[in-house]
């Protein structure tokens, strides 16, 4: 199991944010799209899922990925554990771009996960919803974020492949394509 202290958060930091920059660079996103994270901080220990899960490592992966994020102009999602049937924890305002009904539940680090306890804690105006459609994101343990990607998720290769002791895994997302081999299509929407 992974041994804590200041040194080993500054790791995860790193990693999470050499994860979210790989992402980033081979998604294309703009302002206003949505990166969805799911995490298991007790996976990032080299634990079983929900046996270890830690604020401290939640708030290390946060603090590699947000800042980033913010300044793309892109929201951060955060999926919450299957305590809260994988509810997603977002900005309010990115959920009128989706059209999507808040659902009323607040996560903490045992029902919903310490990574979107995190995010709740930290959003300007958090609110959770059961559904959303992201345009790419980053697993962090295997905690199955493709239920949240918009329908056609291409799998990404990162140059690292762990967080902590937790495996990643990683996605965008492109527009279908359509029409047949006589058709033409627009290589900014691949």
């Amino acid at each position: 199991m992974l041994k804590r202290g200041r040194k080993m958060d500054e790791t995860i930091t790193r990693q999470a944010q050499q994860a979210v920059r790989d992402v980033l660079a081979a998604a294309k996103l703009k302002k206003g799209d949505i990166f969805i994270v799911g995490c298991s901080s007790s996976t990032v220990k080299g634990a079983s899922f929900g046996a270890a899960s830690s604020m401290e490592i939640a708030q290390a992966i946060f603090d590699g990925i947000y800042p980033i994020l913010q300044e793309q102009g892109i929201y951060l999602a955060a999926q919450c554990c299957e305590h809260l049937n994988r509810a997603v924890i977002l900005e309010r305002e990115a959920t009128v771009k989706q059209g999507r009904e808040e659902v009323n539940v607040v996560p903490q680090p045992k029902a919903g996960g310490s990574f979107a306890t995190i995010t709740y804690r930290t959003l300007k105006d958090p609110v959770a919803v059961e559904h959303i459609r992201a345009d790419a994101g980053l697993d962090v343990g295997g905690v199955l974020i493709g239920m949240h990607l918009r329908e056609v998720a291409v799998p990404l290769t990162l140059s690292i492949r762990a967080i902590g002791e937790a495996h990643l895994t990683a996605a965008r997302t492109r527009a279908k394509f359509i029409g047949g081999e006589r058709a033409v299509y627009n290589d900014d929407l691949k």
